[in-house]
């Protein structure tokens, strides 16, 4: 895989006119840093100015010194800016690959403290369990078009309640209905690992309204399914299974008109949840024929666990053995999504050979993005397609 990342940590090279933003060039040209000069020039600005290849950052206010901290590899990866001589505005240039997306804060210095910021010249936010973060969008990218409420018939979310022996409580799960459910119809099953933060962070339910409109996907049952410790349940995984296969989908099937052939039984998780679902389509061999995974928490390479010690990189290192060793999962399709920016990214390709060269139908993809989930969201379309797709078209 390709690496990407190569930064420009010196906000204004010298030496190189031809790397400063030309609009930015032409303040400079002019000499004239007054505070009259900055407010013209930033008066109606976003940052970044994008070009292609390169995002100019902009931030004006007095400080000690600044600087942008993007979520990647596995860590924060922190670029200084420089502030532009006699004046309060600091810059940061930063090479980039058009088309792709990045998220960040500003950490502004100041006399006895810090502070990390949303960026205040950048609309663009993205949400997450944690916070907001900024969105830096590269030449090329835009959000999907499908991912935006575009008046789409809505579908309906109902609860269902189910009596878990496993857990030994009862839990609640979300269901998605398309519009126009007809129980006479049958429908294909999406199982969602962390439904309730897809939906509230990655735009789910409006971007399945706007699919199944389109007619890019058939009409469809989704179980937003929600895990009271996902750090626990998801990468311990037997419990977990148990209850997907043994619980949850005999109480849909026998509420909603589910379809009965496995290749329109489908898991899809993000992170641990990719970890789960996989985990899940190899205890119930047959239950499950379509696997969509996004950023998946694995490793397939034990050198790495030294520098991965928490424990649910263990247990997903452990899958991966299972996997090695097991019969090929056969009448299976996979889709694979990673983040070139993020940690796991190495692991989420090899992942793909691994299926690929046991039977599975493998559809891998790559994006420069992090571990987010507008990342998690951009890949939904070509997801759902690819593990949906009639065999008759084969």
């Amino acid at each position: 895989m390709k690496n990407h990342t190569q930064s420009n940590k010196a906000g204004m090279p010298e030496g190189r006119p031809d790397a400063v933003h030309p609009s930015l060039k032409a303040l400079i040209t002019t000499g004239d840093m007054s505070p009259d000069a900055v407010n013209y020039f930033i008066s109606g600005l976003v940052s970044p100015l994008v070009e292609p290849g390169a995002l100019t950052f902009l931030w004006r206010g007095e400080a000690v010194s600044l600087e942008l901290l993007r979520w990647i590899h596995a860590g924060v990866d922190r670029l200084v800016f420089q502030r532009l001589a006699g004046s309060d505005l600091w810059v940061l240039r930063v090479s980039v690959q058009d088309g792709g997306r990045f998220e960040y804060k500003l950490k502004v210095a100041f006399p006895g403290g810090e502070e990390w910021v949303l960026d205040p010249m950048n609309p663009h936010r993205a949400g997450d369990p944690f916070g907001e973060n900024s969105v830096a969008m590269t030449f090329g990218y835009a959000p999907p078009e499908w991912s935006r409420n575009r008046g789409a018939p809505d579908g309906l979310i109902e609860e269902l309640k189910i009596e878990s022996a496993v857990f030994g409580r009862t839990r609640t799960e979300r269901i998605y209905l398309p519009d126009g459910y007809d129980t006479n119809e049958t429908y294909p099953l999406v199982v969602i690992h962390d439904g309730g933060d897809y939906d509230e962070y990655a735009d789910l339910t409006v971007s399945l309204d706007n699919l199944i409109d389109a007619g890019d996907i058939p009409p469809l049952i989704a179980v937003l399914i929600e895990a009271d410790d996902r750090m626990s349940e998801y990468p311990k995984g037997r419990r977990h299974a148990r209850y997907v296969a043994g619980e949850l989908l005999p109480a849909v099937i026998e509420s909603y008109s589910v379809s009965k052939k496995a290749e329109e039984r489908i898991l899809l998780g993000a992170s641990l949840g990719a970890v789960a679902s996989l985990a899940t389509a190899f205890r119930f061999r047959g239950v499950f024929g379509g696997l969509i995974l996004k950023s998946g928490s694995f490793v397939l390479d034990p050198s790495k666990l030294s520098k991965r010690p928490h424990v649910v990189f263990h247990r997903a290192a452990r899958l991966v053995d299972v996997v090695r060793r097991a019969p090929a999962l056969t009448g299976t399709r996979a889709f694979i999504s990673t983040g070139e920016l993020e940690g796991l990214a190495d692991d989420n390709e090899a992942l793909a050979d691994l299926l690929r060269n046991s039977g599975v139908d493998v559809m891998f993809k790559s994006s420069w993005d992090g571990h987010h989930w507008h990342n998690w969201r951009d890949q939904l379309r070509d997801a759902l397609i690819w593990v949906l797709k009639s065999r008759a078209d084969e």
